[in-house]
């Protein structure tokens, strides 16, 4: 299907937050104790969320979840969950769901959005990274304990907290010319493309678990160094590799700063 057929919008009434609470099931397998419920969605659009859909002749196959949050005394938002149908996944979707919520952020004045994600899911890290121009400096041990879902495999649910800084010279540049800012590399952490196999079954699960318990000491050691991942590598095998290198904080801002 074209992107031109697909509509990319606020989520309107209660038929529609349904149907992203059925799609969250579908796509996580949570027990229905996991799930967030539909009154989250409500209450998210009540005070300053977002949830932003993606229909296909009227059927949703995506959507984006987040809410307010304030540090140091300024407003944020959280994006707690990103969704998109199997069928739909690698043409682009869940980066134009993100697109939405950073206009939508910029026009309400904010410009910081979070969000964790999975440092061994290769393909999330990827767009995060390269294609949103998200960067990470904080390493989140376990975060939502031992969760229900087959994509965990099991492990402790360790997250890397992502940072999109929606009008800083790093994220301008990038949607400007499709390339993430040069930087100096100072180190880099692997991910091997095995690793999803490895989760997916009980006897080699020991292996997905060693390479998790290696990079977070890896990632830990280097944040605590004041180094941040600043891009993302793929290769031909579908190996992934995280690119750390010093983050200048004044890069967190308006591009003509």
């Amino acid at each position: 299907m074209s992107a031109d057929a697909i509509a990319i919008r606020r989520c309107e009434g209660l038929d529609e937050l349904r149907a992203c609470v059925a799609l969250q099931k579908e796509i996580w397998n949570f027990t229905d104790a996991e799930l967030v419920p539909l009154r989250m969605f409500v209450v998210a659009e009540k005070v300053g969320g977002q949830v932003m859909g993606a229909f296909a002749g009227g059927q949703m196959i995506g959507f984006a979840l987040s809410v307010p949050g304030t540090r140091s005394g300024h407003v944020y938002l959280h994006s707690h969950m990103l969704a998109v149908a199997k069928e739909h996944r690698n043409g682009g979707l869940g980066r134009r769901l993100k697109l939405l919520q950073r206009e939508d952020a910029l026009a309400r004045g904010i410009e910081l959005i979070e969000w964790t994600f999975d440092p061994l899911e290769i393909k999330n890290a990827y767009l995060n990274i390269e294609k949103l121009g998200a960067i990470a400096r904080r390493y989140n041990i376990n975060q939502y304990g031992i969760t229900s879902s087959p994509l965990q495999g099991g492990l402790p649910s360790d997250r890397l907290i992502a940072e999109w800084w929606l009008k800083s010279r790093r994220v301008e540049s990038l949607l400007e010319t499709a390339k993430i800012p040069a930087f100096k590399q100072q180190s880099g952490i692997e991910v091997p493309a095995q690793i999803y196999e490895w989760k997916s079954a009980v006897e080699t699960r020991g292996e997905a678990r060693r390479v998790q318990e290696r990079n977070r000491e890896q990632f830990l050691q280097a944040f605590e160094g004041g180094l941040a991942v600043l891009g993302y590598e793929r290769d031909p095998a579908g190996n992934g590799k995280f690119l750390l290198g010093e983050w200048d904080e004044k890069w967190s801002y308006a591009s003509k700063e």
